[in-house]
């Protein structure tokens, strides 16, 4: 039988691992080509999990050799914007890795393509698809803090990565940023209006770039995001996840990014002669999920191809937590508020 999905996965690096071991396990899957610039990834990458398929240096080639009609991207960030445009052209859909593209303007561009054309384009947001963020979402959505006016994320882990992290210019915000700003937008449900951003390489710094960032964003809902974050802070490590605040009409909502989020709200009752008001706690609910992270959020693409609707995470959903990545930068570079409205507007090739 033939599947349904033919997969031309291009980019053989480590990170490819997950997405090739997803794939695999779907009946309507097939993997027929494993594309790397350098083509002895390709044919490890095939040995490694016993695939039988070509391998090519060349995704234009492999799509057209063997009739891919998906496009797994997990190539390095500067390939995304080439990759993406070329398979959307020939009539594949993409499923690519974080981020969307390198710059405002080719994030615009693969929008356009993927709707000119009318094939999907969506971006790997692994950090929604944990149950734990989807706790807290639920405190949100149900109203049990009210109207939220204050959301803030702190990220401070000291990591020592070596290799090319450590000599970029911006290594917090090009590179590991966008993972809580989608996740601000995934908690809250709102977009960014506008950014101000301050980033600088702190005392003992390992990075050659700026290591550390301060952003504050106007959401569409009216709250105010805040992040604040380091990868070179030693010590009370924060999560991975970053650990989260979010102050409503009602209490606030806590999540640490490791145990379940809860709220405290205000009590019930006559309080008016308190000085400070006694709180209840609310506990996170549990949520079930049949796949998390990297596999949760290919199940949602997949799906999404076979209901005929956009991801969750569908690039132009997506074009605006890369928004809030460029115009910190550009706020950081000119020492001004950026009004993301127009900077994502007015960003062309």
């Amino acid at each position: 039988m033939t599947a349904q999905y033919r997969v031309a996965v291009a980019g053989c690096g480590g990170m490819a691992n997950a997405w090739i071991e997803y794939a695999l396990s779907r009946s309507d899957t097939q993997i027929v080509a494993l594309v790397d610039i350098r083509l002895e990834s390709a044919q490890a990458m095939a040995a490694k999990h016993e695939i039988s398929c070509l391998t090519f240096t060349d995704i234009k080639e492999a799509i057209q050799v063997t009739g891919a009609n998906l496009v797994f991207d997990v190539t390095v960030p500067a390939s995304h914007y080439s990759i993406s445009s070329t398979a959307l052209e020939l009539g594949c859909d993409v499923f690519s890795e974080k981020p969307l593209a390198e710059t405002m303007e080719e994030c615009n561009k693969i929008v356009e393509i993927s709707e000119r054309t009318g094939n999907a384009h969506a971006v790997m947001q692994n950090r929604r698809y944990d149950p734990r963020i989807r706790s807290l979402k639920k405190i949100i959505e149900s109203g049990t803090i009210g109207r939220t006016g204050f959301i803030g994320a702190s990220f401070f882990p000291g990591a020592h990565f070596g290799g090319f992290r450590d000599v970029m210019e911006s290594p917090l915000l090009l590179d590991m940023a966008i993972h809580t700003f989608d996740q601000a937008r995934f908690i809250s449900g709102a977009n960014p209006i506008s950014v101000y951003c301050q980033e600088f390489n702190p005392p003992g710094s390992w990075y050659k770039g700026n290591a550390s960032a301060v952003c504050i964003f106007e959401m569409s809902d009216g709250s105010v995001f805040t992040y604040q974050g380091s990868w070179c802070a030693e010590g009370a490590s924060t999560s991975w996840e970053a650990a989260w605040r979010m102050n409503g009409e009602k209490g606030t909502a806590i999540w640490d990014g490791h145990d379940l989020p809860y709220a405290e709200v205000v009590a019930t009752g006559d309080q008016s002669d308190k000085f400070i008001r006694d709180v209840e706690r609310v506990n996170g609910e549990v949520i079930a999920m049949n796949k998390t992270f990297h596999h949760g959020c290919l199940e949602e693409m997949f799906l999404s191809l076979a209901e005929g609707r956009p991801a969750e995470t569908n690039c132009r959903d997506n074009r605006y937590s890369m928004a809030m990545v460029f115009g910190a930068l550009e706020s950081a570079k000119t020492g001004r508020k950026i009004n993301l409205v127009e900077f994502m507007n007015t960003a062309e090739l």
